[in-house]
């Protein structure tokens, strides 16, 4: 079997690709760059941008199924980029699908496109938590209409399921950890509210995981088909306790400071505002959403996943955790 993988590079790109390869099949991942890691493990690499859809729709030729996974992500950047990207980027996908008579897709979406302005979700199932309103940040904005394009291009020749594992984080991670890293060491970071908020996360095998369980499930009429599911570890911790033990695996200084949300929401809106009127580089320290994401509980029930498609988490926090500093350790021993 041939698997398309897009976005194969990043960092549950590259689990997705380490674990099909595992099981034995054909795997070509389409990036914007080259990545050595994926060319150890034998993965074809094709380059190119998903808004151009001949491309897209060329590298998929020949493939049994796809997995979405490639994405604009962050917190800052225009509504166009996010729109090429995400919106356009997924509308190709579906094309290249159909253009091949591929059969399954797999879509990797995010617990933010149900974001609410300070709403909190306790236990929480797509059937239960709606589709966010008046969404701030383009990515969460974009992410919405590429799942519902997704869900609605499930029929009988395409079998297509969004996955929204939520804050994936693990050994091999590029883009949280050294952020949240070199913030703690510079005194930058600070808690929104009390810190005690509890959130759902992933570690980045489970999140894996989950997608090679919902494709293994996925057919036309299957029980998942058509339909959106929150991925976690099922296990909701407070932010507090969360950050401080990435930080604690990482070999970094401990968070114990806090910030009121007005205030920290006051300064999303200054520096999206000087963000915008100069334009500073980079992304901005604080934004009106993550303001409202940082503060507000998030957590899943995982239930309709382990019902539809068996998803049972197969490491737990402590266990990734363990992995991480062992990891974190041998990195820091080889670089000294």
């Amino acid at each position: 079997m041939k698997i398309l993988v897009t976005g194969g590079g990043g960092f549950l790109g590259q689990a997705l690709c380490r674990g099909l390869r595992a099981r034995g099949y054909e795997v070509t991942s389409f990036n914007r760059g080259r990545y050595d890691a994926l060319d150890a493990i034998g993965v074809t690499q094709v380059q190119g941008d998903l808004a151009q859809r001949d491309a897209i729709v060329s590298a998929a030729r020949g493939c049994d199924a796809v997995f979405h996974n490639a994405a604009k992500a962050g917190a800052w950047g225009s509504y166009e980029s996010y729109h090429l990207a995400n919106v356009v980027g997924t509308d190709n996908v579906i094309a290249a699908c159909r253009a091949h008579g591929i059969g399954r897709l797999v879509y990797t979406s995010t617990p933010s496109v149900t974001h609410r302005a300070t709403h909190p979700v306790e236990g929480g199932t797509a059937q239960n938590v709606p589709y966010g309103d008046h969404l701030k940040a383009p990515y969460a904005a974009t992410k919405q209409i590429a799942e519902r394009a997704v869900i609605a291009a499930n029929d009988t020749s395409l079998a297509t399921i969004a996955l929204r594992p939520r804050l994936i984080w693990g050994v091999g991670d590029n883009q949280l950890l050294p952020r949240l890293v070199e913030r703690a060491k510079a005194g930058r970071l600070r808690f929104v509210g009390d810190g005690e908020n509890r959130i759902d996360t992933t570690y980045v095998d489970n999140a894996a995981q989950a997608h090679f369980d919902a494709f293994d499930h996925l057919a036309p009429g299957a029980a998942c088909a058509g339909r959106p599911y929150f991925i976690s570890n099922g296990e909701p911790r407070t932010v507090r306790e969360i950050i401080n033990g990435l930080l604690q695996a990482a070999g970094a200084p401990l968070v114990t400071k806090t910030i009121p949300f007005r205030a920290a929401y006051a300064a999303g809106v200054l520096c999206e505002g000087l963000w915008h009127a100069l334009p500073l580089k980079g992304e901005p320290p604080m934004t009106r959403f993550l303001a409202e994401q940082l503060s507000t509980t998030h957590w899943y029930d995982m239930a309709p996943a382990k019902r539809d498609f068996g998803y049972v988490p197969r490491v737990s926090i402590h266990e990734g955790l363990t992995r991480l500093k062992a990891a974190c350790t041998e990195h820091a021993a080889v670089t000294h």
